[in-house]
């Protein structure tokens, strides 16, 4: 099969959490030279997105959102070597992710930080249901350029404005570039919380964090 047959595999596979068939697609286009970049957009994280829209449509279930996702992880987990080896694009900048206190949802926040390494991008992913506390001290010790601070449910959006207040409550905010993202997030809700960047989806968060950093948006 042609790599854009094997990149067509990859989506339907992926969607349909078939573990095998997608590890497998996945598996022979990096054996056979295929851009890694190409497979993760328009192999990966198109099915992901395409996933999240039929499940906003009520057309699937979570469950079956979370079986991708994870099968999401492990095939990213092939690419993801390749990609760094390659070092394209690279950004010179540090990102620091997290999902907030009280959240464990982090298919979203997963898929930008996957496509944010294929910018270039330094990645410290600080997981799902992450205190606040945590975060602070993450920005102390990891100095990055930009915090992305993911939040799915509308509870816990809030926590979103607590970090950045506790930030600059440290003398930290001004130091770095927050974004907000996530479902119920809107660009009112981050301009009221206080963040530097706001993006409704992956692609997005790489433009306005290669903006943020002042790097050219390809």
């Amino acid at each position: 099969m042609s790599h854009e047959e094997l990149i067509a595999t990859l989506r339907s596979t992926l969607m349909g959490a078939k573990r095998e068939e997608a590890l497998a697609a996945t598996k022979q286009l990096m054996d056979t030279g295929a851009d890694p970049v190409v497979v993760l957009q328009d192999g990966m994280a198109a099915a992901m997105f395409e996933l999240g829209a039929m499940w906003s449509r009520g057309e699937v279930f979570l469950p079956e959102v979370v079986a991708s996702a994870t099968l999401f992880k492990m095939c990213n987990d092939i690419v993801e070597p390749v990609l760094l080896e390659r070092g394209e694009k690279k950004a010179g900048a540090r990102v620091l992710l997290a999902t907030v206190k009280g959240d464990l949802h982090d298919l979203g926040k997963n898929m930008v930080g996957a496509m944010l390494k294929t910018a270039g991008f330094e990645v410290i992913d600080l997981g799902k249901d992450t205190p606040t506390e945590k975060i602070v001290n993450a920005v102390k010790e990891y100095e990055p350029q930009i915090l992305g601070l993911s939040a799915l449910l509308t509870t816990t959006v809030p926590q979103q404005k607590v970090v950045i207040e506790t930030l600059k409550a440290e003398g930290l905010f001004d130091s770095l570039k927050v974004m907000v993202g996530g479902a119920p997030v809107t660009q009112e809700w981050a301009d009221e919380a206080g963040a530097d960047g706001y993006a409704p989806d992956a692609p997005e968060a790489i433009r306005r964090a290669l903006a943020l950093t002042s790097q050219p948006v390809g």
